[in-house]
């Protein structure tokens, strides 16, 4: 029988405890062992660390299919190929980021570390918040499938994007409010000068990431809730691919110009699971042929890149360690 919020038996209270702790045990270990001491994260440690996070991923899927068979597998296995690909989206916009406010290279894995912490927390709150409104209003599905199909389409036909961080009201309220130096002082977010606390810029900068997250949840969440209403399920398949996410970002940071078509493709998944749940009451398509559909997109645009590339862009200017003026602006088309 298909699990729905009502019946789901995946998600015990225990589950959730061992699972979160499973989760911070392996923040801690990231943190307070491999990255000790801060430092840039090469091509080679980072392909590392990607690897461990899809292989647990891919062992988790099998648990699932052991415990509650092929058919909520699958469901796992799609809500986390969906959220694993809109996260390369969030990795041009960290790019900018970071370079905007000029954050060195061995920072910025702190950044990223903390911001995941504060997603984990966010979409934990998000995704039990949307449960509860599905089994309340179960209307509530064809918003989330009619907002994602406006998505996918704007999406799609979206020529440029700028990205501009200045703009961003979190940006604005934390320079007005909270008294912050001008200067980087180490890996610290905050500092204390002449008896004073301070926040850093790199405060700012984790501040504005996780105010990022929160708008890429928007789509994510409800794409997933289009796979499956069990929340333990739709919790899992996002914190693994956002777990990986630091590391995706450090392994893709250089090349991301190259998947110019990853953008449409994404758009496409977003419109197709917005049909999906629009029509459900009509036709439930099979959850393996949607993961078949989803994985054609998804490759089709990364092979669409690599068969017809497109002239590459100035790169970014590499970070400066010196935190810009305020009033500088800096719009960088998405690419």
């Amino acid at each position: 029988m298909e699990a729905t919020v009502a019946d789901a038996t995946i998600g015990s209270p225990l589950l959730w405890t061992l699972f979160i702790a499973f989760v911070l045990a392996m923040l801690a270990l990231d943190l307070g062992v491999f990255h000790r001491k801060a430092h840039s994260v090469k091509t080679r440690e980072a392909a590392i660390w990607c690897g461990v996070w899809v292989s647990l991923a891919l062992l988790f899927g099998l648990w699932v299919w052991h415990k509650q068979g092929t058919d909520l597998a699958f469901k796992f296995y799609t809500g986390y190929l969906i959220e694993y690909a809109l996260s390369m989206d969030n990795v041009f916009v960290f790019l900018v980021i970071f370079s905007y406010f000029c954050v060195p290279a061995a920072y910025q894995h702190r950044v990223l570390f903390w911001g995941i912490l504060g997603a984990l927390v966010m979409r934990l709150l998000f995704i039990l918040a949307g449960a509860a409104l599905i089994r309340t209003f179960h209307w509530v599905l064809y918003v989330f499938g009619a907002f994602l199909l406006y998505t996918g389409i704007k999406l799609v036909f979206q020529k440029h994007e700028s990205v501009e961080p200045e703009k961003n009201p979190i940006f604005r309220l934390f320079r007005r409010f909270v008294p912050m130096t001008s200067d980087y002082d180490g890996q610290k977010f905050v500092c204390v000068r002449d008896g004073r606390r301070f926040a850093t810029p790199l405060l700012l900068v984790l501040v504005v990431v996780e105010a990022t997250d929160v708008v890429f949840a928007l789509d994510s969440i409800p794409a997933i809730f289009g796979i499956t209403k069990d929340p333990f399920v739709v919790f899992t398949s996002n914190i693994f691919a956002i777990m990986g996410l630091r590391s995706l970002y450090f392994l893709l940071s250089g090349v991301m110009d190259r998947f110019h078509y990853l953008k449409v493709g994404l758009g496409l998944v977003l419109a197709f699971i917005g049909v999906k749940m629009l029509i459900e009451w009509l036709w439930k398509i099979p959850i393996g042929l949607s993961l078949a559909i989803i994985a054609l997109i998804l490759g089709g645009s990364v092979v669409a890149s690599l068969l017809r590339p497109r002239e590459p862009k100035p790169p970014l200017p590499p970070p400066t360690g010196h935190f810009p003026d305020p009033e500088r602006s800096l719009s960088t088309e998405a690419r």
